[in-house]
């Protein structure tokens, strides 16, 4: 949980676990922050809504725990985490744009990451260079292209278009033999 002090006009934060009423709230963040994706990655991954509900509602039954960061009460980023064998994957990490730059994106992950013992991965296209830059500040790094595609196949469900233009990331780092 965070806080801070309203009387000094700053707003008043929180992280908290995502509840089924907020799936609504939860799609605008992921498509209005997902339109940073258009023209950068490949066309025929491209689509509107970037998340539709249909695919939300599978992510979450197939165990994706969404954990939402507040701002004075409003829900404006949201980050799932998801236990696949032995690894937690970060899943669909993203902030409303007007929020962005302002560290909610980095407590998200710094609590999501309080929450596992296990190597974490995470996936992400290729082309978005500021959401690896985002990941690498946080201490994951690139693993290999061979070891990629070797990832991507256990720990995610997802066509070979998308896993030839992804990349992996793993943290801690060093664990990325292990996994």
């Amino acid at each position: 949980m965070m806080g801070e002090d309203q009387s000094q006009g700053r707003a008043v934060s929180s992280i908290r676990q995502c509840r089924n009423d907020d799936c609504g709230v939860m799609l605008a963040i992921v498509n209005a922050a997902a339109e940073a994706y258009r023209g950068i990655i490949p066309a025929d991954r491209w689509h509107v809504p970037y998340m539709p509900l249909d695919e939300l509602n599978s992510e979450i039954a197939a165990g994706v725990k969404f954990w939402g960061h507040t701002a004075n009460g409003e829900l404006v980023g949201v980050m799932g985490i998801q236990s696949v064998q032995d690894v937690d994957l970060i899943r669909h990490a993203y902030v409303l744009p007007v929020h962005q730059g302002h560290g909610i994106g980095g407590a998200l992950l710094r609590h999501l990451r309080s929450l596992s013992m296990r190597p974490m991965l995470v996936g992400t296209w290729g082309a978005a260079e500021w959401a690896i830059r985002f990941y690498e500040r946080h201490g994951f790094e690139l693993v290999s292209p061979g070891r990629k595609s070797m990832l991507l196949k256990t720990y995610w469900n997802i066509p070979d278009r998308q896993i030839e233009t992804s990349v992996v990331l793993a943290n801690p780092p060093d664990n990325t033999a292990q996994v």
